[in-house]
């Protein structure tokens, strides 16, 4: 089954996250997810540090807006199982989309491209914890209920 993504807004792009993004509104836009706590730009640095030494396991995406700010992000880390087949399991994480930014299909695109990255990565699943009042939210973006987990099979 193929992932369709659809076409960002004009100006509008994504990429991996990167150290500079501190000063761009990364965490602005978490926090509208949860409390970020006190983040300093050395610890944020280090974290984005681990991620890229692991590449293959940690995939951070942001949504830029025209000016080059950050106004999405959302994660997938890719776990190694033995189970089915030495197989993986990609986890969905910390999907936030600036508030004055929804209704443009950031969070539909930034969920498919995750989703993507999952599959070519051979997960043989995605799965994701979301509230129950987001779950409508997911299904549109392809995930199905599935116990008290979000799932995608590629």
């Amino acid at each position: 089954m193929s992932i369709e993504i659809p076409a960002l807004p004009e100006g509008y792009s994504t990429r991996r996250v990167e150290k500079g993004d501190y000063h761009k509104g990364y965490l602005k836009v978490l926090s509208g997810l949860t409390t970020v706590g006190e983040v300093s730009e050395e610890l944020f640095s280090g974290t984005i540090d681990k991620w890229d030494t692991f590449k293959d396991i940690y995939q951070c995406l942001v949504v830029l807006n025209a000016e080059g700010l950050v106004v999405g992000t959302g994660n997938i880390i890719i776990e190694q199982k033995i189970i089915h087949g030495c197989s993986k399991v990609g986890h969905i994480e910390d999907i936030s989309i600036d508030e004055e930014q929804q209704g443009k299909k950031l969070g539909l695109i930034l969920i498919r491209s995750l989703l993507k990255i999952g599959k070519e990565s051979g997960c043989y699943k995605v799965i994701l914890d979301c509230d129950s009042k987001n779950t409508g939210f997911y299904e549109k973006c392809g995930l199905k209920l599935a116990g008290i987990e979000m799932e995608y099979r590629p």
